[in-house]
């Protein structure tokens, strides 16, 4: 199996166009699957963590429809066939 992320457009463009991205075989946490992902793709990466490892405080992160910062964090749990969706937070006024 693997794991599926999905990306808004905007951050599609740091994975070369892509908007859905597949992780195999899957990581066993947020962080695992991130670390992955900066292997392909360092530019997008940069833009989701900052230099510590954390989840950027604009950036929302969900596994199955929850939010990570309401359970693990970066360490919450991905299981296999899971759906990670990765979305900047939108401010306006």
């Amino acid at each position: 199996m693997s794991v599926e992320v999905l990306l808004p457009g905007v951050l599609a463009d740091l994975a070369g166009g892509r908007r859905r991205l597949r992780v195999d075989p899957p990581p066993a946490t947020v962080a695992g699957l991130l670390d992955a992902l900066a292997a392909e793709h360092p530019v997008l990466e940069r833009r989701i963590r900052d230099e510590s490892g954390a989840l950027r405080r604009f950036v929302n992160v969900y596994v199955d429809g929850d939010d990570v910062r309401f359970a693990a964090g970066v360490h919450t749990a991905v299981r296999d066939g899971a759906v990670v969706e990765v979305l900047p937070s939108v401010a306006g006024g």
